[in-house]
Parts: C-alpha cells; structure tokens; sequence
C-alpha cells in the first residue's frame, strides 16, 4: 500500500527546523521525502496535511501497558495521543519471567503497576511465551520489553530479604544473559519495591555488568526521589561506574517542599557525571503529580515475604504501632511518601472490591472520615482488604519544577500511567500536554524540542533502530496534528479524556487514526534488540 502525505510541515526529529515537504510512504516505510511529490495512479491514499504538522510517531518509555494489551488491543488512550511505541517491564516489578509457583502471590503485585485485570489467565511463565500471546492476539502499536530485575530475583530467591549469597547472584546473571539474548531492551528496577528494595549493591552491579556487555541501559527507579535522592542517585552513578552500564532514571523529580532546595545539588550531580563520560538519560512525565501502589506508604519490612504475609502483619496491633512510628519518625533510606504529600495530597484511583470503590478519588484524609476510623487503622484495613492491590497519585512538586528537569538534554517524555477507573491523567494525556502547556503556555521548549524529546531522544536512548526520526528507508510511524489545536483534556476529576488536535496516527505504514476515528487494524509489533 502506498500513502502519500501532501503539504504538510515536518518537524522529522532530530531537533532542526521546521520544513514544508511532502512524504511517500510504500508498505512499512517511509521511501521518499521531498517537496511536491507527484501523485500518481499507484498511490493508494493521499493525506492532506496543509498547516499540520507532520513528526515522527511518539515513544512511551515509561509503560504500563503489559497487561492491558493482553485483553485491550487497540490501546486507544495510547494511540490517540500519539504514541506509536512503547517500553515495557518497568520498575522491576512486570508480567516475565513468572515462574508458576509464585503466580498468585505475583498477580496481587502486578495490579499496583499493570492495573486490575481479572480477565487474564497468567499462565505464560516466560518473556518468549508473553510475546506468542501478545503476537496472537495482535498490537495496535509497537512494544520493547524491559527485564524486570524483580522477577528475575523472585525466580531464584523467592520473597525472601536478605542479601543474595554468590551462587544466586550468579543465577541471576545466567537469567539476565538469556534474556538479553531474546532481544530485551535492558533492564529495570524499582528499588523501593519488593523485591528488588531487598537488592544490595553488589547484586545490582554483577547484574548490570551483563546487561552492559550488550551495551543495553538499567532503567531505575531509585531508592529514593526525597529526603535521601542525592544518595541515591549516587548509588546508582556507583553502578554505572563499577559495570560500565548506561543508567537510565524513570520519572525524574524531586518529591516534597522540603526537598525542593536539593534541585540544584541534583542539577550538579548530573553535570559531573556527564563531565566523567558517565551515560546518563532519564524520562519525566508532564505533572507535579505522581502515581504508583498505594503499599509503598509502608515500610519496606512489611512487605517481606510478599503480600500474604503484609497482610498478616497489618492485623497484628503491635505492627501497627511500629508502623505508625516508622511513618511519623521516619526510616533513613525510605521514601515516606507521607511525609512529602501529606494525608491530604495522597488520592486512590483503584481498588480490587466492590465495596471499596466509593473511595476512587478520595484522598487519605476523606477515607478516614468516611469509614469513622482512626486514620491509619482506615488506611490498614482497607490495604488488607485489597489484599495491597490498590492504586493511587500523590502531588510531590510544581511545573517549574517538571520544567527544569524537562529542558535538560537528559530528558526524554514518558507517560508512566496504569490503567485503573480512575487514572492519573497522564495515562491519557502526557504527550499533548507537553506541547500545550511546555511549549505553548510556558514557553521553556520549542515544539521542535519537544518532538525530539519524544522521538529521536528516546529511540537512541533505547537503540530503537530505524524509529524516531522521518527519514527515507525509516518504519513510517507518523502523528499529524493541528498545532493551534492540540491540547490535553484529562484532568484528575475527569481523567479519561482524548486529547485534541491530533488528526492521523500512521504505525508502520498503516493509518490507525484518521480524523479522529480509531480503525480496528493492528499494525503493532513486537521489537526486539
């Protein structure tokens, strides 16, 4: 099939002006781009894209879609925002490898990253297997796969704590080798999560020592983004020195008003890094608010042993009170969420039960009013009656604080949204919202910035080959807009809303969005390094 798209104006990606040309697109890719290009008989579609911008397809690097694509195919608050691709397997926690024994105990994690899924028999066990089942099935857009360094502990230490002895850590590495060899996009951590919280820095080093012989990044989400996020990233800049990996920070910010005067310590840190030849990249969604599971309020040594033995714990009175002193006193090394966002600034956006959904969109303050409970006995027995299988956001910043991270060349755009009832509106929103409120109403990007840092930057990042750019011979994954009119419509009490302004959506080759109407084909593939 051959689509030709007229008149419209290129931003192609790679962070130059502006130009009017038209582009040939023959099959999968792009075959000519030149000004005023001859229709002809063999040309199977013609776009016009007078006073549109015309840019490369947009790339997710922080997604939670594992799940939702299994049962959702079409992945519209993706696609109609956009995106043409995606990278999964985030924050250490995700859907591979999952060895069935601990299936149960991992299908109540995963709902805190990957969303409530009921439909979903998780039987696959391994990446190779998930990969059938999404290529069964079919994909609206195209997916990477990061391993997830939680599963692959899980694999060989189960939930265990301490620290891994020599011959598991060399297991691990066994797995992780395998999987780079699949085509994994690198690897991830979430090391305020079980199990990957339980990870010392040795482990983490021989790990990401593998995963750099493939010259492949670690995606982190670091032990802290508050009080401790300067010792923090120090760890992490340590991993990348001693196993020569490139890191790779998920959502960079700094949380809490307290914090906010360790920006330009950070802003420092990065420049001595990039000075010491240190490769350093991070994504950052567009809000001062950010969203995970609801569990990580509690100390890390509730969660040992996995969610059955959380909730045990949670029923034990003396638990509770060691809890609350944790969360009042604080934990070196521990992000208290509390303590940053406060019981007021801490929303839930999913819950497991029926019961427990008159909560969706209540903060922690109204939930202990609403069930006449103490506030923490309210928060306890709700956890436990979720089995911890709860979603929330909380405000930890200001956009001028989004926007000094965001200009940085580090920066590329990511969505980091879970599908839930009511999700944090960057699930639907984030890339148009870049262009609306950081181009348009702040003025601190250029749009050709902008696109850059959703495209080129990302793919390079990720080593995405023949994406991210418009070029001759490149995969035609392509957005046109209205730049007048795009704009984000999600917002936290109304967060399921399409954007605006984005007219066509092409994904190798195919048109998936035209003129606002989603088709039913599913062009996606699965890419593998």
């Amino acid at each position: 099939m051959k689509i030709l798209i007229k008149n419209g104006t290129i931003i192609d990606g790679n962070n130059t002006q502006r130009v009017k040309k038209d582009i040939l697109i023959e099959n999968e890719r792009i075959v000519k781009i030149d000004k005023n290009i001859i229709e002809t008989d063999s040309v199977d579609k013609i776009i016009n894209a007078e006073n549109k911008i015309v840019t490369p397809g947009f790339i997710d690097t922080h997604s939670h879609s594992a799940l939702s694509i299994l049962t959702d195919s079409f992945n519209s608050h993706k696609i109609r925002q956009g995106i043409t691709t995606e990278v999964l397997g985030q924050d250490g926690i995700s859907v591979s490898p999952l060895p069935l024994e601990y299936k149960e105990e991992w299908k109540k994690i995963l709902i805190g990253f990957d969303g409530v899924n009921d439909k979903i028999d998780y039987t696959w066990e391994t990446t190779e297997n998930y990969f059938n089942l999404l290529e069964k099935k079919g994909l609206s857009g195209n997916q990477l796969y990061l391993l997830p360094q939680g599963n692959v502990r899980m694999k060989v230490m189960g939930f265990t704590s301490r620290p891994a002895n020599d011959s598991e850590i060399k297991k691990m590495c066994e797995i992780t080798r395998e999987e780079m060899k699949k085509g994994a996009a690198g690897i991830s951590t979430g090391l305020i999560y079980s199990p990957c919280c339980y990870s010392e820095k040795k482990e983490l080093v021989e790990i990401c020592k593998v995963v750099a012989e493939f010259n492949r990044p670690l995606v982190v989400h670091q032990r802290s983004e508050a009080d401790t996020i300067l010792e923090s990233m120090k760890e992490i800049i340590e991993i990348s020195k001693e196993s020569g990996i490139h890191i790779h920070f998920s959502h960079f910010k700094v949380c809490g008003k307290k914090n906010w005067d360790k920006i330009n310590d950070i802003l420092k840190l990065l420049d001595s890094a990039n000075e010491e030849g240190i490769k350093i990249s991070f994504d950052q969604y567009p809000y001062a608010a950010g969203s995970t599971s609801l569990g990580v309020i509690i100390p890390p040594w509730v969660h040992e042993g996995g969610v059955d033995k959380l909730v045990e714990r949670l029923k034990e009175s003396e638990n509770r009170k060691k809890i609350i002193s944790d969360i009042e006193n604080g934990i070196p090394g521990w992000d208290n969420f509390i303590d940053f966002a406060g019981f007021d600034g801490i929303y839930i956006i999913s819950v497991k039960t029926e019961k427990n959904k008159k909560y969706i969109g209540k903060n922690l303050m109204e939930i202990g009013k609403l069930s006449n409970k103490n506030i923490y006995d309210s928060i306890f027995d709700l956890l436990i009656e979720e089995e911890n299988s709860i979603g929330m956001y909380d405000y930890y910043g200001t956009d001028n604080h989004v926007a000094t991270f965001m200009t940085r060349e580090e920066c590329n755009i990511c969505t980091d949204g879970i599908l839930s009832e009511n999700p944090h509106p960057r699930l639907y929103s984030s890339f148009p919202r870049v262009i609306n409120k950081f181009v348009k109403e702040m003025n601190v990007l250029s749009l050709e910035n902008a696109i850059y840092k959703m495209t080129k930057k990302p793919a390079k990042t990720f080593q995405i080959q023949d994406r991210g750019i418009l070029k001759e011979g490149y995969f035609a994954d392509i957005v046109i807009f209205d730049e007048k009119e795009i704009k984000d419509m999600g917002t936290f009490s109304n967060p399921k809303e399409y954007p605006k302004g984005i007219e066509q959506v092409i994904i190798n080759g195919k048109i998936i969005l035209n003129n606002n109407v989603q088709s039913s084909i599913l062009p996606g593939k699965i890419i593998k390094l």
